[in-house]
């Protein structure tokens, strides 16, 4: 039997429409776009493929009420009207997280304490339950988010973030988040048969990610989620969501991606973690210095979050490098680069205007994702 449900695929500052293209390429319509988040009504079976797909989400969530609430008791009765024994089973366990922003019930403490008291007399009065709630079962992680004083109540569908994809055995100081990095690659329209680049991959977050792109494989393949193991969705519905994603990966796809970084204890982290992405050999590892790059076909892509240079003493030596990097890319007028950077003076530095800029946020490092379209 089918059954509807709202849910909401929440993003990082900036990334919103790059989710709900996401959202609305997997079939899904009707999408309302706001800050932070994606929502949309779609059938349960949806939970599945949304996590498995969703490249540039941080999670996908269940809403189960909005409305506005003024005082405490407002947002108790509002909160136990909701069908929380829909989805919460007698044992499940439920912890309440919380936020609030411009809103007069502004005591998050407070807050969280009226959620999870109305869910619990709800769950008591529906389940038959005299006493208290064992929350020995499965895990529903609920969040009260107030905002200008309406109330929203979601439950967590995905668990860890969506970034955590399980291929990381080891990072830098200072590691992208693989959403972001799959968010840059979406940003230009490179396909899977074109050179790809990052001159400054670190753990390799960026040439990863565009491996997972260029074979159109899901990102949660190799991962799990708090809600497989939800009794109201259905199994079918993952094995589906399983299978399909196994028929729609393009393993045949050769793939032309290198990656290079001047630490070669960066190299050995970016190897160990593109094999434990799966990818085994399919991305090509160089210990060097941008200075030496030296691109050998037409057409390519380059995708890169260099150093920023905002800590003492770096800022010389970044610069230099953005420097030897515009000039080498000019004697490569057909590669298309692409530059996420907190420097403001980048694009004098680099020694070219970019076609197009965007401002994005690295964690909460403003940057402006610099995009420089080669000559076809």
């Amino acid at each position: 039997m089918k059954r509807n449900v709202t849910l909401i695929a929440t993003a990082a500052m900036g990334l919103e429409s790059i989710v709900a293209n996401e959202v609305r390429n997997l079939g899904y319509e009707d999408v309302e776009v706001d800050n932070g988040r994606v929502t949309f009504d779609a059938d349960v079976s949806a939970i599945p493929r949304l996590n498995l797909w969703l490249r540039t989400a941080d999670r996908v969530k269940l809403q189960v009420g909005k409305f506005k609430a003024l005082t405490f008791d407002e947002l108790f009765e509002q909160t136990k009207a909701l069908p929380w024994e829909t989805y919460i089973p007698e044992d499940g366990e439920f912890p309440v997280v919380g936020k609030s922003v411009k809103s007069k019930l502004y005591s998050v403490p407070d807050c969280q304490s009226i959620v999870k008291k109305a869910i619990v007399e709800r769950l008591k009065q529906k389940h038959g339950v005299a006493s208290w709630l064992k929350e020995s079962g499965d895990f529903f992680r609920v969040e009260i988010a107030i905002h200008k004083d309406t109330a929203l109540l979601t439950i967590d569908t995905s668990g860890q973030g969506l970034h955590k994809r399980g291929y990381r055995t080891g990072q830098g100081e200072a590691p992208l988040k693989e959403t972001l990095a799959a968010a840059l690659i979406q940003l230009t329209n490179w396909t899977g048969d074109k050179p790809f680049v990052d001159p400054f991959c670190g753990s390799g977050t960026i040439a990863i990610e565009a491996a997972l792109i260029g074979q159109n494989i899901a990102p949660g393949f190799n991962r799990e989620f708090a809600s497989e193991s939800w009794g109201w969705i259905p199994q079918s519905a993952w094995d589906k969501a399983f299978e399909e994603a196994e028929d729609l990966a393009n393993y045949d796809q050769p793939l032309n991606i290198t990656g290079y970084d001047i630490d070669h204890r960066m190299i050995e982290i970016a190897q160990a973690n593109a094999l434990e992405a799966g990818l085994g050999e399919l991305v090509q590892w160089k210990q060097m210095q941008v200075k030496d790059l030296r691109p050998k076909q037409e057409n390519g892509y380059l995708v890169s979050n260099p150093p920023y240079g905002e800590r003492i003493g770096e800022r010389k030596e970044v610069e230099t490098m953005y420097r030897d990097l515009g000039m080498i890319m000019r004697d490569n007028p057909t590669w298309s680069v692409y530059i996420l950077t907190s420097h403001s003076d980048f694009e004098t530095i680099y020694g070219q205007k970019a076609s197009k800029k965007r401002k994005l946020f690295n964690g909460f490092i403003r940057t402006d994702y610099y995009q420089f379209f080669g000559k076809r």
